[in-house]
């Protein structure tokens, strides 16, 4: 019985942490201003997990900040077209930096990607905030995204027999893929139906599309994670690790998402 009680005895300390997730998500999607600010924050926090992650040279939390105080300016004063072109000179501008100060190929392949995911994956939150269907979309996007690593990982547990990526992620399993995605296309339904107003079919394709798109996200940081020897990307979420470890699902589902609604959803 010891080793079973072992196995389940960060689950209060998790859903603690959970409540206060729930707490500054509610906050930070309240108003416009607030979500600018949140996702700013995300970006900031992020890029810290990452500069840690792969050692960068520089000092990992005024490079965060000013990176984070420069994504609120654009993100606030800017639209999503001015967004993106400034927001990839100022990408540019700190590959730059870091080039001068000679920083390894590894190193510049993480800061890529960290930059990738900061500047450009997380801010979509915003913009899902800011369509038509505002506050009911984002929402949607996050339950159904973070549901969607629950189910799986329930459904891997009961059913799972072959391993996927055993190398990379030796606990995801096809039984869990496929029965968490089954799951996640009835959740998407049911909150599509009440929140977006949408169809069947609209729901259906979303809940297939956000499940295996969050798998592959999981995927990607665990991979990066295998690559730089850690285990969680930080200790900001206590019992989930990093931020990053509890975000990694909306690094593709995000900029899916949003593009989806405009091309599945008339608004």
């Amino acid at each position: 019985m010891k080793p079973e009680e072992n196995k389940f005895a960060d689950v209060p300390l998790r859903v603690k942490t959970w409540i206060y997730i729930i707490i500054v998500f509610a906050l930070g999607i309240s108003h416009p201003f607030a979500m600018a600010l949140f996702v700013s924050w995300i970006g900031l926090q992020s890029f810290f997990e990452f500069s840690r992650m792969y050692k960068l040279p520089a000092n990992p939390v005024i490079s965060s900040i000013l990176l984070g105080i420069a994504q609120f300016y654009l993100l606030f004063y800017f639209n999503i077209e001015h967004y993106l072109l400034y927001g990839s000179l100022l990408g540019i501008s700190v590959l730059l930096y870091f080039l001068v100060l000679k920083s390894s190929a590894k190193q510049l392949y993480g800061l890529s990607i960290a930059l990738l995911v900061c500047l450009l994956s997380f801010p979509h939150l915003l913009w899902i905030r800011n369509s038509n269907n505002g506050i009911s979309a984002i929402i949607f996007i996050v339950v159904v995204t973070e549901l969607n690593d629950v189910f799986q990982y329930l459904m891997g547990k009961v059913f799972g027999k072959n391993k996927i990526t055993p190398q990379i992620s030796p606990n995801k399993t096809l039984e869990g893929l496929i029965g968490g995605v089954f799951l996640t296309i009835i959740l998407s339904n049911i909150l599509g139906y009440f929140l977006l107003k949408t169809n069947i079919l609209t729901n259906s394709i979303l809940g297939l599309i956000l499940g295996i798109s969050g798998f592959f996200g999981d995927i990607f940081m665990s991979y990066l994670k295998r690559k730089t020897g850690v285990k969680d990307t930080g200790h900001l979420l206590p019992g989930h690790g990093g931020l990053l470890d509890r975000m990694d699902s909306l690094i593709f589902n995000a900029p899916l998402f949003f593009w989806a609604l405009l091309l599945l959803i008339k608004n």
